[in-house]
């Protein structure tokens, strides 16, 4: 699935988004941020993704967002996009409970984002989307 260029949430003026357009937009992108905490500290990672049915899914190498997963972490997930050339962008943030969906030995009929999996990420995890907030941005700059 190819990234989409930016896509305009419905209203114009910054402010909190409605949950339904919160969700909208999350299934216009394929590229997000996971948040969660490994030794107290926060960590930020990229993850490819799909979402559907209130689910963001994403495959994971044998790393702490699967261990996250497996232990039944609350996961912070976010979206965004934004054009420079209107000052306008978006912004949507998800809270809820990770889960993992498959190993590598579960032969289940899964959503892809690549052709092959890379070196160990065979692993999917499912990020149940509990808590779904967001908001219309507005750049300053004149």
């Amino acid at each position: 699935m190819i990234e989409q260029g930016f896509l305009e949430p419905v209203g114009t003026e910054p402010g909190p988004l409605p949950e339904s357009e919160c969700r909208r937009l999350l299934a216009t992108k394929t590229l997000g941020r996971v948040g969660l905490t490994t030794g107290a500290l926060p960590r930020i990672m990229p993850v490819e993704y799909v979402y559907e049915e209130g689910v963001i899914t994403f495959r994971t190498e044998h790393d702490v967002k699967l261990h996250a997963a497996v232990h039944g972490a609350v996961l912070a997930f976010e979206v965004d996009a934004y054009d420079p050339a209107t000052g306008h962008g978006w912004s949507v943030h998800v809270l809820g409970r990770a889960t993992v969906l498959a190993a590598e030995h579960e032969p289940l009929p899964l959503p892809t984002l690549d052709a092959e999996p890379r070196g160990e990420r065979r692993h999917y995890v499912r990020l149940h989307c509990e808590v779904v907030t967001g908001s219309r941005l507005a750049s300053s700059r004149p």
